[in-house]
């Protein structure tokens, strides 16, 4: 790693921008009878997407977008990956790069857990025989791998290419890296993931990278998306 980056072993997202609002939802359902805006038309924005939201007449909400920036666990990367509808998803790439960084996720609640026979780790390294809980376990078996993936790709390139080197020494990233990735959601596809992974069924992590992004929302300027976050209940 580079010894200028302060280490940080959690997942984080930001919010890159946004498109759309209520009215824009609304104006869009409106386009069927008449996009003209009145004040009273206006009053009646709220129910009008609460109507839309419960009768599951959500094509209106694909006109805004969301657009955010996160860091996650190979992990979370495949949840966002998974059972997506209509969403943009652009990372960071091991195999065009070397991922120098080393980021990497490690879970706050593995501090609790004690390794109960931590010495036998001794075996296989001296390094994770003085791990006495499962979140330094894991952070120094992490830290094994990411030199590990270094020295491969550093004595693999001179012999296979730099390309096949960075493809195949990656094999030694753990599954707790993290990639950098762009995600941009329209409101439908939002709520669907919201719906899908901000539930208790889902894995924690990816259950608190959904609630994450719905405080920014929350939180934008103004609430532009106030009604439309009644209307679906979230």
């Amino acid at each position: 790693m580079n010894n200028n980056m302060k280490e940080i072993h959690s997942n984080t997202v930001e919010l890159l921008g946004f498109y759309g609002s209520d009215l824009v939802h609304a104006q869009s359902a409106w386009t069927s009878t008449s996009r003209d805006l009145t004040e009273e038309k206006k009053s009646r924005v709220g129910k009008l997407l609460k109507m839309l939201a419960s009768e599951g007449h959500h094509t209106p909400f694909e006109k805004s977008s969301l657009h955010f920036l996160v860091t996650v666990d190979q992990a979370t990367h495949i949840h966002l990956l998974k059972h997506r509808i209509g969403v943009s998803i652009n990372g960071e790439s091991a195999r065009y790069k070397e991922l120098k960084e080393d980021k990497t996720y490690l879970p706050e609640d593995f501090k609790v857990v004690l390794s109960e026979k931590a010495s036998v780790y001794g075996e296989f390294s001296e390094r994770l025989a003085v791990s006495k809980d499962w979140y330094s376990v894991l952070e120094n078996y992490t830290k094994i791998g990411n030199e590990l993936y270094h020295q491969c790709l550093e004595d693999l390139t001179p012999v296979l290419g730099r390309k096949r080197a960075k493809e195949s020494a990656r094999f030694f990233k753990t599954f707790n890296s993290q990639i950098t990735m762009d995600i941009m959601f329209n409101w439908r596809s939002f709520y669907h993931f919201q719906n899908l992974r901000n539930s208790e069924h889902a894995q924690k992590e990816v259950r608190e990278l959904a609630q994450q992004m719905l405080d920014l929302v929350k939180n934008i300027p103004d609430s532009p998306f106030q009604q439309t976050i009644e209307a679906f209940e979230l």
